[in-house]
């Protein structure tokens, strides 16, 4: 695995303050968020989520793709905060600045970026490859902070990205910023359209060089895994006939293989292919019936031409959420679903039983993986022996739609804990998995916060050394240690 550092070097307490923003370009949707931290756990949110275009996510160049973005921001700052956008920059004359002013009305904003980049800084990075669907050859290997700040410069916007955020990362922060309890999180995942995790490592254990600033006093580092990738050898991984004819068809075929069995993504089209085998095989009876004896209903079951089932991508995982939950004896709902959704008129009892048993074999399958990664890096942290931690929760948070919606789904994860060598039962009692709500948004403003920290420190050290440096060589003794001259 990618094991990247993010140079986040802390976890947050419940006690930060401020007004920050955020966006999230994490799949198939863009979020552009603003976020009020109160200091008492609690968060004010505001935001707007607007679909990817599918022709910008496989566009000709990356400028089609950041220039949406950056459009987006400015619809968000007229709309919901018009006094900033307004007033735009208010500047202050000061001695501290090299520029000779400050901008005090730049919003500092936490840019959740959810694919794989080679972190080089906390606001730089460049992009490894694309995933989730998306192709723009063009925007490998370049600094995405770099290619959206262009494009928000160009429509003059008062904002600076200050953080680059992985969206694991964010869910991390903000899961130990709203969890109750002594101990911070110490394990951030996603499992929803990707799955991916993120860490907080000793900084002892990392063996990998690293350039750019970060603050080694913590001991501590976030560690981004990109777990997704896990095994794309398949030495370890199960492997049926459907996974490999879904990654053949795929746009990234021989990688993100254990994203392929564990993200929402993936788990209906997996279910699609399977289903698509058995209605080839004459000697099985599904979603057949020679006459109407054969239905329970008095029916017979038939499928439209444009049936999901007959197309690639054409069953959505969030049907086998509604298989999942129907525990009536009819299977009433399901079977309604699979009309309205699938265009499978008139399914028998035997089909959608049938249908609940394989879509409940594939998520139980992705759960139980998903229970593997969280296992991993609990046991990695030593907290399971650390007599330190005796007795305190361990910490995990979680955000995405399969984890959130598909009924049963943490039971399973909790099932499988507690079946592995070094968890067991009383371990999984431990191991607290809570839902981090807005994850991507609240967790990269506090990135973003930590991050103008760091510039502002920074900054104003650098320049007023060099201010010092260069009076003393002038031999003058009377250089104030942060003046400041206000200018109407």
């Amino acid at each position: 695995m990618s094991q990247i550092p993010t140079y986040v070097t802390a976890v947050p307490n419940g006690t930060e303050k401020g007004l920050y923003m955020a966006v999230d370009l994490g799949g198939t949707n863009f979020r552009v968020c603003s976020i009020h931290l109160n200091g008492d756990t609690t968060f004010n949110l505001t935001f707007i989520k607007v679909p990817i275009p599918k022709e910008l996510m496989v566009a000709q160049s990356s400028q089609e793709l950041f220039a949406f973005l950056a459009k987006q921001i400015e619809i968000f700052l007229k709309t919901h905060h018009e006094q900033h956008f307004e007033a735009h920059v208010r500047r202050r004359l000061t001695i501290s600045s090299p520029d000779g002013y400050k901008d005090e009305n730049v919003f500092r904003l936490g840019f959740t970026f959810s694919f794989p980049v080679r972190q080089v800084g906390i606001n730089k990075g460049t992009l490894i490859r694309w995933t989730k669907g998306f192709d723009i050859p063009d925007a490998v290997g370049k600094d995405v902070c770099a290619l959206l700040q262009d494009e928000i410069d160009k429509l003059h916007l008062p904002v600076k990205v200050a953080a680059l955020v992985n969206d694991t990362v964010g869910t991390l922060m903000a899961r130990s910023y709203t969890s109750p309890g002594k101990t911070g999180t110490v394990l951030g995942a996603i499992f929803g359209t990707g799955t991916n995790g993120a860490y907080v490592e000793k900084l002892a254990n990392i063996k990998k060089p690293m350039t750019g600033d970060y603050d080694k006093s913590t001991g501590d580092m976030v560690i981004n895994t990109e777990w997704g990738s896990f095994d794309n050898q398949l030495n370890v991984l199960p492997n049926t006939t459907w996974d490999i004819e879904l990654d053949k068809a795929s746009v990234n075929p021989g990688i993100q293989m254990y994203e392929k069995r564990v993200s929402g993504m993936f788990l209906g089209e997996i279910v699609r292919l399977v289903l698509q085998d058995m209605l080839k095989n004459p000697s099985i009876s599904l979603f057949k019936d020679e006459n109407s004896s054969h239905n329970d209903w008095r029916s017979t079951t038939s499928i439209a031409q444009q049936s999901g089932v007959y197309q690639q991508w054409g069953l959505d995982t969030s049907i086998m959420s509604v298989a999942a939950a129907d525990n009536t004896p009819e299977l009433s709902t399901l079977r309604q679903e699979l009309e309205s959704v699938l265009h499978i008129y008139s399914p028998a009892l035997e089909d959608a039983q049938a249908f609940k048993a394989i879509a409940g074999a594939v998520g139980r399958r992705a759960a139980r993986l998903s229970a593997v990664a969280i296992a991993a890096v609990v046991l990695q942290t030593g907290k399971m022996t650390d007599p330190s931690s005796e007795g305190e929760p361990i910490d995990i948070g979680v955000d995405g739609s399969l984890v959130e919606h598909y009924p049963y789904f943490r039971d399973m994860i909790y099932e499988t804990l507690r079946a592995i060598d070094g968890i067991g039962e009383e371990g999984a009692k431990r191991i607290r998995i809570g839902i981090a709500k807005d994850g991507s948004g609240v967790g990269a403003a506090l990135i973003a916060l930590v991050a103008a920290g760091m510039e502002k420190t920074k900054d104003t050290a650098d320049y007023l050394g060099e201010l010092r440096l260069s009076a003393k060589r002038n031999d003058l003794t009377a250089v104030p240690e942060d003046s400041e001259a206000t200018a109407d």
